[in-house]
Formats: C-alpha cells, sequence, structure tokens
C-alpha cells in the first residue's frame, strides 16, 4: 500500500466485518417488528441501518414511529438477539490473521461499531481477541455513524495523525465516516454492502474476503 508508508492505526468496525453476525441482526430486527405489529423491513433495508445507534437505526427503517414505539421496538430487538445469540456468531475466516499481522509490524488495532459497550465487550470476551485491540468506540459513547467522533476520538487518545489512519468496514456509513474524520479507507464486501455500493464512498479500494485485506495490509511497504 505505496500511499500509506507510515500505517499506525487501523480501526475495524465490528458486525461484518471482523463477526459474521449480520443475518443475526437481520433476523433479529425482523422478528423485533413482527413482534410490535410493524411492516417487517427487507433484509436489505436492515443491512442499510447496521452501525447506526440502535434508536436512530430503528427511526430510520420505520418512519413515522412514535418515540415510545422506538423505546418498545428497541427492547423487543434486544430480546430477540439474545434469543439467537445462544449459538455465538463466528469470526470471519482469516480475520485473525490480519490482526496477527498488524500486530508484527506494530500496528495499532481499534474498534468503532454501533454496538452498545457491553454488547461489544461481550463479543470480545466471547471470540477471546481483546488482547489485539488498543482501543474501542461505541454507538453509547459517541454519536452515531457517519458521524467522526469515534474516530476522532480513537485518534486522539492513540496520538497519530490522520494520514497514519485507516478505517476497515462493510457498510458505506463506516466508510462515510471515515470521509468525515479525514482518514483513509478500505471497504469489505463481504457484510452489509456490496463492492459498488462501497466504491461510492471512495476507498482505497474494496476486497472480497480477509485473504484479500491481508494482502493488501501486507503489500503497504
Amino acid at each position: 500500500m505505496s500511499n500509506m508508508p507510515n500505517l499506525k492505526l487501523v480501526i475495524f468496525d465490528w458486525d461484518g466485518t471482523i463477526m459474521d453476525s449480520v443475518s443475526k441482526i437481520v433476523l433479529s430486527m425482523q422478528r423485533a417488528a413482527k413482534r410490535e405489529s410493524l411492516s417487517v423491513p427487507s433484509d436489505q433495508a436492515v443491512k442499510d441501518i447496521i452501525g447506526l445507534s440502535l434508536a436512530p437505526a430503528i427511526e430510520q427503517l420505520f418512519s413515522n414511529i412514535s418515540h415510545e414505539k422506538v423505546a418498545s421496538l428497541v427492547l423487543a430487538y434486544k430480546a430477540e438477539y439474545e434469543i439467537l445469540d445462544t449459538t455465538p456468531s463466528v469470526l470471519f475466516e482469516g480475520i485473525i490473521d490480519v490482526f496477527e499481522l498488524l500486530t508484527e509490524r506494530k500496528i495499532k488495532i481499534a474498534i468503532a461499531t454501533g454496538k452498545s459497550r457491553p454488547g461489544l465487550a461481550r463479543l470480545i470476551a466471547q471470540a477471546n481477541v481483546g488482547h489485539y485491540f488498543c482501543d474501542s468506540m461505541t454507538a453509547d459513547e459517541a454519536h452515531s455513524k457517519p458521524h467522526p467522533q469515534m474516530i476522532e476520538d480513537i485518534i486522539t487518545r492513540q496520538g497519530v495523525l490522520k494520514d497514519e489512519v485507516i478505517m476497515i468496514g462493510d457498510s458505506a456509513l463506516d466508510l462515510t465516516m471515515a470521509n468525515n474524520a479525514g482518514v483513509k479507507s478500505i471497504g469489505v464486501s463481504y457484510g452489509a454492502h456490496d463492492a459498488v455500493k462501497l466504491q461510492t464512498c471512495n476507498p482505497l479500494g474494496v476486497v472480497d474476503n480477509a485473504k484479500e485485506l491481508l494482502d493488501r495490509l501486507h503489500s503497504r511497504n
């Protein structure tokens, strides 16, 4: 990656980028809508709001919904997700190899996610990957994506420059957040959005799997 010679920090999204959890999120939201007697959204409609904080995501997904209904749908979604979460989601194949490469090269790794802090902590513990990450930001600690706060706060805490950072995500929300923060990005097409959608956000590139991501980061020198 010749245009990133001084890479010091890689910030990853979680759902659909590190963990294969998109289908679980989609099904949980659809079941919650049914439970609350709302029109059941399509798979893609739910994928389009993954990465947003939960309440804003629901407001975008269901137009003209009352605050009371948003609150009850938040609870319904969490209940459905916990039911489905008895089988932990798996990490995408090859993503640990990416973490190992970055760690070996002393490049910091952080997370910027639409999950809550308790939700992220639980999944990091389940996957036993906490030792890879120097920092993280969650939806209950910052403005929702694509606002740049998550990236900006991580950059400030880690003491790096914007041109030393790459954001990696599976959603246009992730890549737009990177644009808003003034950092470069790489899209992954195996999560919420396909390569065509991701390319509209002008990333450095879009990869189709973690092996391609590894190769892309490995070739940066």
